[in-house]
C-alpha cells in the first residue's frame, strides 16, 4: 500500500514531538536475561479470546527462555493515560512492555517512556511486510518506538433488508449518503437513517478530509489548527447535517460516541452506521446478523472513498526495563505474524502485515471494504504530543455538539476549536 503523502510528512515531522524526556527515569543500566517480565495489554469487551492467543505466545516464550516468567495484566483502555504516565515516572512499578494506542506514540516518546528499538525493528525480517501506515504509527523523528499490533479502520455498515424494502442502493457519494439516511428515516421513523454521534470524532473525520479539510497543518517547528478552514467547515457542515429529527435526533445522538452508534446499528435501531473492522464481531452478535453489508464510506465524488482514520494499537518496550533483550523478543512475538493472524481469527483485529492481511481477506471476505479504505489515502492525526491533550479535552466533540445543539454556528464553533488546538500545540512545543 502506498504511503499517503500526509502520513509521510507527519512521520518526518513527528520529531518535533521528540523533545527532552519529561520523566525522571532513564534507560536501565542492566539487561537481565532471566527473571519476570511484566506486560500491560488492553482489556477488550470480550477479553477471553485475546487471553487465549496471548497465553499461547507467553507459553512459547517461557519455553524458549528458561528462567523467565511473564506476568500479563489487562488494563482498562479508558484509564490508560493515568496508569502509563505513572509507570513512566516510577520505573520500579512499571511494566516491561505495554500496549498503547497509535495516537499516543508522540506523547509517550516526548515523556521519555518508550525505548528506541530502531535497530531491532530494522533487523526483524517480519517487519519488512509491515504496511507503511502502521510503520508510521511507531515512528518518531525517524526512530522506531515499538511494533504495530493491529490496525483499525472504519467503513459503512448498512441494512440490506431495509435497503431492499425501500428500493435503495448503497450510496456512492456523501451527498447520497445524507439523502439516503433521511429517506430511510422518513419511511421508517423508528430507525435512525445513519447513526451518528456528536462524540464520535473518528466517524466525523472522514467528512472533513473528504471535503478537502485538514485537522492541522505544519507551521515552523509545530502545528497550526486547520479545523476552521473553509474546506474543513464544509465537512463539519456535512456531518452535523445528519443530526436532527430527519435522521438522528440531536437530543439522543449529540452525546453518542462510536460504540453507541455501532450498538444502535447492531441492535436494529439504525439502517446505517460508520463502524470499524473491529466492530464486526459485535454486529454479528446483534439483531441484524445476516441482514447487513459493508462498503467503504463514500467520498464527495461518485466512486471515491472518503479518507479514513488509520487507527490501531502498538506494542512498545519501556525505556526503564531491566530486561531489554527479552522484552524486545517478547514484543516481536506478541506483534508477530502468527499472533496477528490468530488475533484476526479470534477478534477480527486487522493485521498490520500486508501478506497476513491479504490471507485474512481470502479467508473472511468481510474485511475487503476495510482494506480498500486503508488503501484509499487513509489518514492519521497530527504527529504531535499535543494530540493527546486535544483528544482528552474533547475539543472536536465539543465543537460538533455546539453546532448540533444550535448554541453556535459552524464558523464560531470551529474558530473556538481551532483556538484550543493551537494552545495545545503551543504548549507541546
Amino acid at each position: 500500500m502506498k504511503l499517503p503523502a500526509r502520513i509521510a510528512v507527519a512521520t518526518a515531522l513527528v520529531t518535533l514531538a521528540a523533545c527532552a524526556p519529561q520523566t525522571s527515569g532513564g534507560p536501565a543500566a542492566t539487561d537481565d536475561k532471566t527473571g519476570t517480565l511484566r506486560v500491560w495489554l488492553f482489556r477488550e469487551v470480550a477479553n477471553k479470546p485475546k487471553e487465549q492467543v496471548v497465553d499461547r505466545v507467553v507459553a512459547a516464550f517461557e519455553q524458549r527462555h528458561p528462567g523467565t516468567e511473564v506476568e500479563v495484566e489487562y488494563i482498562p483502555v479508558d484509564s490508560r493515560a493515568q496508569r502509563v504516565k505513572a509507570a513512566f515516572n516510577d520505573p520500579a512499578s512499571a511494566p516491561d512492555l505495554v500496549e498503547y494506542g497509535n495516537t499516543d506514540t508522540a506523547g509517550y516518546v516526548k515523556d521519555g517512556g518508550l525505548a528506541d528499538v530502531t535497530a531491532e525493528f530494522a533487523a526483524w525480517p517480519e517487519a519488512r511486510d509491515t504496511d507503511p501506515t502502521a510503520r508510521a504509527s511507531v515512528t518518531v523523528g525517524g526512530k522506531v518506538y515499538g511494533a504495530p499490533f493491529f490496525v483499525g479502520v472504519r467503513a459503512l455498515y448498512y441494512r440490506t433488508d431495509v435497503f431492499r424494502e425501500l428500493g435503495l442502493a448503497a450510496p456512492k457519494t456523501q451527498d447520497e449518503l445524507i439523502a439516503t439516511a433521511k429517506k430511510v428515516r422518513k419511511a421508517r421513523p423508528e430507525l435512525y437513517g445513519l447513526a451518528v454521534g456528536g462524540a464520535y470524532t473518528y466517524g466525523a473525520m472522514p467528512f472533513i478530509w473528504a471535503h478537502g479539510g485538514e485537522l492541522a497543518t505544519v507551521e515552523g517547528n509545530s502545528y497550526r489548527s486547520a479545523i476552521n478552514s473553509e474546506a474543513a467547515r464544509k465537512g463539519i457542515t456535512a456531518y452535523t447535517s445528519l443530526f436532527g429529527d430527519d435522521n438522528c435526533p440531536a437530543a439522543k445522538c449529540a452525546q453518542m460516541g462510536g460504540n453507541a452508534t455501532v450498538t444502535a446499528f447492531a441492535s436494529g435501531k439504525a439502517a446505517m452506521a460508520i463502524g470499524g473492522d473491529f466492530s464486526h464481531a459485535a454486529v454479528e452478535a446483534g439483531a441484524v446478523r445476516g441482514r447487513y453489508a459493508v462498503v467503504p464510506l463514500p467520498g464527495t465524488t461518485p466512486g471515491s472513498i472518503a479518507p479514513a482514520f488509520a487507527g490501531g494499537n502498538n506494542i512498545g518496550v519501556l525505556r526503564s526495563t531491566t530486561h531489554r533483550t527479552l522484552a524486545v523478543d517478547l514484543m516481536k512475538s506478541l506483534a508477530g505474524k502468527d499472533t496477528q493472524a490468530r488475533l484476526f481469527d479470534a477478534l477480527g483485529f486487522l493485521p498490520t502485515y500486508t501478506d497476513v492481511r491479504r490471507r485474512a481477506a481470502e479467508k473472511q471476505p468481510f474485511v475487503k471494504p476495510f482494506i480498500d479504505s486503508l488503501g484509499a489515502d487513509a489518514r492519521f492525526v497530527p504527529a504531535s504530543a499535543a494530540w493527546g491533550r486535544i483528544d482528552a479535552s474533547l475539543v472536536l466533540p465539543t465543537m460538533f455538539q455546539e453546532v448540533v445543539s444550535g448554541r453556535k454556528d459552524v464558523r464560531a464553533a470551529s474558530d473556538e476549536a481551532a483556538e484550543k488546538m493551537d494552545a495545545a500545540f503551543a504548549a507541546a512545543g
